[in-house]
Order: C-alpha cells, then structure tokens, then sequence
C-alpha cells in the first residue's frame, strides 16, 4: 500500500509546476514573515493556470489573500484556468537549500478529494531535478499530516503520523530540517519522521510554498471528491526559514 501511496503522490505533486511564470531570484536567505501584509517581493500568488487533468481546480490570485496578520489560502466554486473550481497557491520568488523551514497553520474542515499543503519543491520549470520535502494535509481526514516528498522524482519514504489535534480545529506547528543526508519531520517541536542515509535526500535548491487544490481522479489517495458547498480557506499564521548556522531568529522557531 505504501508504495502505491507514493506512486500517486509522484502524479499530484505536479502541482508545483505552476511556478513557470514566477520570476526567479537569487537562493534567499533567513527570514521570519507573521504576514502583517502580502510582501511582493517575497511571494508570488499563481494564476491562470493548472497543473494537468488530475488537478480539479485552477490557480487563482483571487483566492491568496492577507487579513488579520494571517495568510488565508482558498478554495471556491468558481471558474478558473477551464475548471470549474479556483484554488490558491503561493510561491516565494526565492530559491532555498538546507536549513529549517516552519510555519503555522489552519486547515479548513474534513472536505473528502483537497489537500492542504506546505512544502518546497525544485523541479521543472524551476530546476532540473524533482527533489520536494512535504508537509500535506489531506483533507479526507485531518486528523493525520503526511510527511514525505521526492529525491530526483522518486518518492521518499511516507509517514502520517496523528496530529495532536485535527488540523482544522486549531492552529498547529510543522516544521523540518533539511540537512546533507537528512531531512527531520516536526509536529508542535516533536519529531515525528526522519529520512536519511542509506536512503537518498533531496541536494538541489527549491522553492517555498503553501498550496489548497483539488482533485477528481486521485480518489484513493485524496478521497472521493465532494463539492464543499461553500468556500474553504487554509490559514497560515506565520513562516519561517533558518539558514545553517544561525538560530533562534523567532521565538517560535524549533531552533531556540
């Protein structure tokens, strides 16, 4: 079951490859962003654009606003990209290499067929190798997180660990430190997978990015898709990224 899990995986990650018409930057450094405001020279929201048949949704720059000092990633039931649904996707203009990533957030409640994701990814169009570390909440059951992601477009090992309580009911931690040899997956400060030697690891630099999508076609992975009924936001408190070397740029940070 496991490998047929990351079989599917490979399909959907393609969602990424909507960073084609991103503007890219130079491999960025640490930063801490409580999303006071939408900052451009940071992000860049998709639009126009899927990223093949099993994406159900299109890219919209409609559904990534800031309110409140909290990011809000959506989802709703109009036209976008020739799909019927609109998503949100946003990206950083700046590429990344080892170091530790976390951010905070809020998924929206069970809605069977949506994955809410944090991740980075380095493939094409952005690089020439598939390497990706996922965070993914999928949203037929938000009571678990899916930790994995892709070494030259390859699935790494998977794990789903139980979250502390479900994603959609409070705002939660998820954090992962990318090292040569080693990425650690972190739950609210608790580890909760490892991957590493002998195994491969992801080398090549990649983006940042917080993502809600859908999908009719990879049911047995993302669950039977079933119209929501209503608009749906996941909400990102807070990000942050540590370069090697340094430590404690937030206070929030896994590395104080």
């Amino acid at each position: 079951m496991l490998a047929q899990t990351v079989t599917v995986m490979l399909l959907a990650s393609c969602f990424a490859l909507g960073g084609v018409h991103a503007e890219e930057r130079e491999l960025g450094g640490s930063f801490f962003d409580d999303f006071d405001r939408l900052d451009p020279e940071r992000w860049f929201a998709s639009d126009g654009w899927s990223n093949g048949n099993h994406q159900s949704c299109g890219w919209s720059k409609n559904e990534i606003a800031v309110a409140g000092g909290v990011l809000q990633v959506g989802f709703s039931r109009n036209p976008a990209a020739n799909r019927l649904y609109r998503c949100g996707e946003l990206q950083s203009h700046a590429r990344f290499s080892y170091g530790t990533y976390e951010a905070r957030l809020k998924t929206p409640s069970e809605a069977p067929g949506l994955n809410a994701a944090f991740f980075t990814y380095g493939g094409p169009p952005i690089g020439e190798v598939h390497d990706e570390i996922d965070f993914e909440i999928l949203l037929k059951d938000p009571a678990r997180v899916q930790a994995g992601g892709y070494v030259g477009g390859k699935g790494v090992e998977l794990a789903t660990p139980l979250l502390p309580q479900p994603a959609d009911k409070a705002f939660i931690d998820y954090a992962f430190v990318w090292e040569p040899g080693r990425v650690r997956y972190y739950v609210n400060g608790a580890p909760v997978h490892e991957l590493g030697e002998p195994a491969p690891t992801p080398e090549h630099q990649q983006k940042l990015y917080f993502s809600l999508w859908s999908t009719e076609t990879l049911s047995d992975w993302m669950g039977k898709f079933q119209d929501p009924g209503a608009p749906l936001t996941m909400e990102v408190d807070w990000v942050g990224y540590t370069a090697p070397g340094e430590r404690c740029l937030f206070p929030q940070s896994i590395t104080c």
